[in-house]
């Protein structure tokens, strides 16, 4: 057994000395130092392609022959390595070290990294070797340390003792260490008013000197982290926690009084010790809550009110009102009676809620007329605080008499069973009757207001000013107040109303029947200032046109009417010749042919006058206002509307607008537009037209490349009886959008071109054949190669087409050459088609089938892969490939005869 193991050893010493003897010198190196772990420092947020360091120099791998080549197996999303070089670089994806899931909770920079492996490949891969690596992510200072909340909100009790502490809310910072939470401050309180405010709502900045305090962190001593911001009640201090966190505490300093000031604002800000700081604000509320130390207090101390008898019981007689500068059930007030007799508590109610003394029973004035007694407020803190307040209560008699009103003759006035008679003619201001009023109660309720109602022309004035006249016992006279006029109103009822100064006040009232006699002194009169006419145009000559009739509220003579015809005083022009009226019955002629259209208004005045001596007379106006008749035709602003329109334009959208007008007007004048079929039915489904604006709508999207004009009649029909109508040509012009991609014809994707390894510069490859269906710049074209050309062998003409070789072709580009070629239009925005063009280059097409098959898999592979190889390049593979299979098969030899 023990021979075995010996002759086992040497078989694998054996079979590795001839491996090692197989592989070049400097891999030798490398191998032996490969199992060591990579490490790497990289800082968060960096942008791509920054270096990190190079794996072949850190494992001693010499590059540069291009044998030995370099993959990253794992960490690709944020690590990429040049496969040649073994340079280990960012990939475009930003690293940020406080949202990689692994760095979530740590808080040592050394513990944040990203692991990757690497492998390294011999030549056609003969062997590979794999190595782990890590990449230390550095913190930078890229967080702001935030509070909770933009708002900190701290309750205090009022009248706490000086030095009480209230722990504040902390501030979070994703980042650690220095870049971490560094100090707090506390900035002063805006106004300055019991303690200094900030700006307000996260604003404002950090005073110095006495104004704010700054407390740098660290890990210094207690009594170092407690330097506090001044200010007239509160200062801060900053205390270390054992899990070495900074704690930030307000500490009350001055008298607190809720009553004086119940909140204070003050800006509290914190700062981490990143180069540069981050710093941010919150504004801390400190809200003073309350405590029993206000008695209540009446708004004054004795209440007097005045209260009428019999008032029915839930009748309000005053409010007891009493404020507590406390809050909450400090603050609360109830109303109790105090010193009050057994009568004052049946007959009133008192609410202890709202203060309210009302009517419990009805009070009798004769019984007693004053009330008097006190009213406790205590409120129902504890213990409760208390006031009190008088109240005097003055009870008044009650109105129950009405007043009464007597009606007699005064001068030369007649007045017999309630009537007087009085001329038209009467001056105004006349005293026409005496009117006396008394009533039986005393003080206010036995004050009368004496007065006529209603629209009549009398009013009441005093008999007399005489001061030692009884309040409850007055007389008027009753006057005319403005002119009477017998043919207006021939009788007056005149009422006269008088009313106490009680409450609730009693009044009566009194009438006396005017009548008027009569006197002439009425003009003829109208019945309208303004007559308006309407009489249509294209009249017979001599027809009627209104009648205009005046009456006189007079009689006889000073009734009897003529009538003529008058230039009106807006108009210097007569209406004689087209206008005629007949003196006697007032009718109105014309005596001409009337056009609208010419002219549709005519005023002038009429004038009637009576027989009266003197004469007296009235006039108005009459306006003749000419109405359409049906005889203009509808007409177009154009006889052909020219529109441009862009294809591919929305269903229902607008293309044009045509302009039509009649000069008749009303019903006559209303258009109705319709689309009408043109010589080859263009328009049929297509156009709508909106009547009100002329304006004229597409049903469909237009293609240019469909068709490019379209001709058809726009149609106007008035609504007269019978109807007028007119037509207009309407021509739309369809332009061009670059709505079309170009087409290739040449070449498919699937053919290919055989290129000799002969052949000379600017030979001509291919020409790529593209078309477009726009016009224009829209179809201008242009070609360029945008892949597939690797060796820089070939270029395009970017107008023709013309592909050609401009490069010397060597043995390495031997095989398929797949060249991208776009072709762009020169359209905004510009449309693009992609072509490929295969080419063979080889001596000639010996196997068609090969070249087919390479073509078809060109046609599965991705587009930014180059295809173009080197066909000596796979023979040498396959070379090293029979080398290696020869070495094995002499080592499986020698350890056969070996065993």
């Amino acid at each position: 057994m023990r021979k075995m193991r010996t002759l086992l050893g040497f078989v694998h010493c054996c079979c590795c000395c001839c491996f090692l003897l197989l592989l070049p010198p400097p891999l030798w190196v490398s191998l032996a130092a490969a199992k060591q772990l990579l490490r790497y420092r990289l800082a968060e947020e960096g942008p791509a392609d920054i270096r990190i360091g190079n794996v072949a120099s850190d494992l001693g791998i010499v590059t540069g022959s291009g044998e030995v080549t370099f993959s990253l197996e794992s960490g690709s999303d944020y690590l990429k390595i040049d496969n040649m070089t073994g340079e280990l670089s960012t990939t475009e994806r930003r690293i940020d070290r406080e949202k990689l899931p692994q760095c979530q909770m740590i808080f040592d920079e050394n513990e944040c990294f990203l692991d990757f492996e690497v492998s390294v490949i011999g030549p056609s891969q003969s062997w590979v070797d794999l190595f782990e690596g890590r990449v230390i992510i550095l913190d930078i200072n890229d967080n702001t340390p935030t509070f909770p909340s933009p708002v900190l909100t701290l309750t205090v009790e009022e009248n706490r003792p000086v030095g009480t502490l209230y722990l504040l809310p902390t501030a979070t910072d994703r980042d650690f260490g220095r870049n971490g939470i560094e100090r707090y401050e506390l900035l002063q309180e805006p106004g300055g008013d019991g303690g200094r405010r900030g700006g307000g709502g996260g604003g404002g900045s950090a005073s110095t000197g006495s104004e704010s305090a700054l407390y740098p962190g660290g890990s210094k001593r207690r009594q170092e982290a407690d330097a506090a911001a001044r200010s007239s009640v509160f200062e801060l201090q900053v205390a270390d926690t054992l899990d070495g966190e900074k704690q930030p505490q307000l500490i009350v300093k001055g008298a607190l009084d809720r009553e004086q000031r119940d909140s204070y604002e003050l800006s509290l800000r914190v700062r981490d010790g990143g180069d540069p700081a981050r710093s941010s604000q919150a504004i801390l509320r400190v809200l003073i809550t309350d405590v029993n130390d206000n008695s209540p207090r009446f708004e004054k101390s004795v209440y007097e009110a005045d209260l009428a008898e019999n008032s029915s019981p839930g009748t309000p007689i005053l409010q007891l009102r009493a404020a507590d500068l406390d809050v909450g059930v400090n603050g609360q007030i109830e109303y109790v009676f105090g010193a009050a007799t057994e009568s004052v508590r049946r007959l009133l109610r008192l609410d202890e809620t709202s203060g309210w003394l009302s009517v419990l029973h009805r009070i009798d004035r004769e019984e007693v007329n004053q009330l008097r007694f006190t009213v406790m407020a205590r409120d129902r803190g504890q213990p409760p605080k208390t006031d009190k307040a008088t109240v005097v209560l003055n009870i008044r008699d009650e109105n129950d008499n009405v007043p009464t009103i007597d009606i007699r003759k005064i001068g030369r006035i007649p007045l017999r069973d309630g009537v007087a008679s009085v001329a038209e003619d009467v001056l105004v201001d006349t005293p026409i009757a005496l009117v006396q009023v008394s009533d039986r109660d005393q003080g206010e309720n036995g004050v009368v207001t004496c007065t006529v109602v209603g629209d009549v022309p009398f009013q009441l004035k005093p008999a007399s000013e005489g001061e030692g006249e009884p309040q409850n016992k007055r007389k008027y006279f009753l006057h005319t107040s403005a002119p009477l006029d017998y043919e207006a109103v021939r009788d007056y009822n005149v009422v006269i109303v008088a009313v106490d100064s009680g409450s609730p006040s009693l009044s009566s009232n009194n009438s006396l029947l005017v009548r008027v006699g009569d006197t002439n002194d009425n003009p003829p009169v109208f019945s309208q200032a303004v007559l308006e006419v309407s009489f249509p145009e294209n009249n017979l000559p001599g027809e009627r046109v209104a009648t205009v009739v005046a009456t006189d509220a007079d009689s006889g003579k000073n009734a009897e009417i003529t009538y003529s015809l008058e230039a009106s005083p807006l108009s210097s022009e007569a209406p004689g010749g087209i206008f005629s009226i007949d003196p006697d019955s007032g009718d109105v002629s014309v005596q001409a042919v009337l056009d609208r259209e010419q002219r549709d208004t005519y005023e002038f005045q009429v004038t009637a006058r009576d027989k009266g001596v003197p004469s007296l007379q009235g006039s108005t106006t009459v306006v003749v206002r000419v109405a359409d008749r049906n005889d203009n035709e509808p007409r177009f602003m154009q006889d052909v509307f020219t529109f441009y329109v862009k294809e591919n334009l929305q269903p229902n959208s607008p293309v044009g607008m045509v302009t039509v007008m009649d000069f008749d007007k009303g019903r006559n004048a209303e258009l109705s537009l319709s689309i009408q079929p043109g010589d080859h039915d263009q328009a049929a489904g297509i156009f709508s037209i909106e009547n009100d604006t002329g304006t004229i709508f597409s049903t469909v999207s237009f293609d240019r490349e469909q068709q490019t004009s379209y001709t058809f009649k726009v149609k106007a029909v008035d609504g007269g009886e019978p109807p007028r109508s007119a037509t207009a040509t309407v021509s739309l012009f369809v332009m061009d959008e670059n709505d079309n991609a170009p087409t290739v014809t040449f070449p498919s994707n699937s053919s290919y071109t055989v290129l000799p390894p002969s052949s000379n510069m600017r030979t001509v490859v291919a020409t790529v054949v593209a078309t477009d269906a726009d016009t224009g710049l829209n179809a201008d074209l242009n070609y360029s190669i945008i892949g597939g050309n690797p060796f820089k062998l070939f270029e395009i003409d970017p107008a023709s087409g013309v592909v050609s070789l401009v490069g010397k072709l060597a043995p390495k580009h031997y095989g398929l050459h797949r060249l991208v070629v776009q072709v762009n239009d020169s359209g905004q925005p510009p449309q693009s088609t992609t072509a490929l063009l295969h080419v063979f280059v080889n001596e000639s097409l010996s196997n068609a089938t090969v070249v087919e098959s390479q073509v078809a898999r060109s046609l599965h592979t991705p587009l930014a892969q180059d295809i173009a190889g080197d066909p000596s390049y796979e023979l040498s593979k396959q070379r090293l490939s029979i080398v290696i299979g020869v070495v094995a098969g002499i080592m499986i030899v020698i350890l056969l005869i070996l065993v």
